[in-house]
């Protein structure tokens, strides 16, 4: 996976209208457009696309701890948020795109440093001009289950370029 280093790597609105949600997400796995910069700086990986699903792959590290030792609930929330609105990407028509409303998380057992795990992220709505996903985080070895978390998007056109 491809991450942009700049602001300049990342595709700008005329790009973005080229896609529907489900081509860019798909553009994104194959590496033709770049991965965002959070991804690196949380270490997680894009690793399926499906048409109201997506997972990523990733593991805590150490620069993700809490000042207890503890995973930062911000890992949880970011990847579970990036899960679920990419999900909702991939049913955003072309000439659109979208922004997280709200999101919600539930850490339900503590997830330590160098665990991989998958979150996933399925849509259960998408309407005209908001869905509705959930997600979850599970260990790659045990499936233990880790986190939930729901979230609302706005679905909206693309600014005027």
């Amino acid at each position: 996976m491809t991450f942009a280093t700049s602001a300049a790597e990342l595709p700008g609105i005329d790009r973005l209208a080229e896609y529907s949600g489900l081509d860019f997400m798909r553009a994104v796995l194959s590496g033709d457009l770049p991965a965002p910069p959070i991804a690196q700086t949380l270490n997680y990986d894009l690793e399926e696309v499906e048409d109201g699903r997506v997972t990523f792959t990733g593991t805590p590290r150490f620069a993700h701890l809490n000042p207890m030792g503890g995973v930062h609930g911000g890992w949880y929330g970011t990847l579970l948020d990036s899960a679920m609105a990419c999900a909702v990407m991939t049913k955003v028509p072309r000439g659109a795109t979208y922004t997280t409303l709200e999101y919600k998380v539930n850490v339900c057992r503590a997830l330590a440093c160098d665990t991989a795990i998958r979150a996933e992220g399925r849509v259960d709505h998408a309407g005209r001009t908001t869905a509705l996903a959930h997600g979850e985080i599970r260990g790659l070895d045990d499936g233990r289950l880790y986190a939930t978390a729901t979230t609302t998007c706005l679905i909206m056109p693309l600014p005027e370029r």
